[in-house]
């Protein structure tokens, strides 16, 4: 997949999580454009963590959620101009 362009709805979306979050949404994109994921786990709740490390670690999960009509249609939303 290529990596999406720096488009409004990114930013809007980088803003929501990382407010959620508690990170600037400059270092949420840095460390996930680099693949990682450490802030954005140690900013979250116990179980959600734990929920998220357990997705990354099934990667015929992280298929399956890729592929679900919800990542392709917010794939297609955040790469259009």
């Amino acid at each position: 997949m290529e990596k999406p362009k720096n488009s409004p709805q990114l930013q809007v979306l980088l803003q929501t999580v990382s407010g959620k979050l508690g990170i600037p949404a400059e270092t949420l994109q840095h460390d996930l454009e680099a693949g990682r994921f450490d802030s954005a786990i140690a900013a979250m709740k116990p179980q959600e963590a734990a929920a998220f490390q357990q997705a990354l670690a099934d990667p015929k999960r992280i298929s399956r959620i890729m592929s679900s009509k919800q990542a392709k249609a917010l794939y297609e939303k955040l790469t259009k101009h």
